[in-house]
């Protein structure tokens, strides 16, 4: 790969980190990006895997920074960058159907943030319903919001 290719592969990384970061402080600021109901917008970029495989490292670091930032606990920042890292591999590998390439971060949070949340911050809600509300604001988030994302970059084949 040349020099200038890598270092486009690195800034897009860095942006998807950076944007990732951005939109979850939105969320944090209403109160939706922690917590037994999310909706964190930046989830809306784990479709980007579809386009970008550098997107893989660009949503996980994303991902580890907002939860350091937002002062998630340790267990909340480790296993939900890991959950944040499964769905992405999965978009990825699922590119060629939007559809489960954009339904991969949803299954990865559903399995994995209702443990953090009774593990990492002692809440006793049923783990059904805290996998019930995770997941509903991951399907608004990855297959609402992110297939809209999805669309516009297929329809503007800019980046492409």
């Amino acid at each position: 790969m040349k020099t200038k290719n890598k270092t486009a592969t690195l800034v897009r990384a860095a942006m998807i980190a950076s944007l990732y970061v951005i939109l979850t402080f939105i969320s944090n600021s209403a109160g939706l990006a922690n917590g037994v109901i999310q909706l964190r917008l930046s989830e809306a970029l784990t479709i980007l895997p579809c386009f970008f495989p550098e997107a893989i490292a660009g949503l996980t670091v994303g991902c580890l920074l907002s939860n350091t930032l937002t002062a998630c606990a340790m267990l909340d920042i480790i296993f939900g960058s890991i959950a944040t890292l499964i769905g992405a591999v999965g978009t990825y590998l699922m590119r060629k159907h939007k559809i489960l390439a954009s339904l991969s971060p949803v299954v990865s949070n559903v399995i994995i943030v209702p443990f953090v949340l009774k593990y990492a911050y002692g809440l006793n809600d049923a783990w059904w319903f805290m996998a019930l509300t995770v997941g509903l604001g991951e399907i608004a988030s990855c297959m609402f919001l992110g297939l809209l994302v999805h669309s516009i970059i297929t329809k503007t084949n800019k980046y492409l």
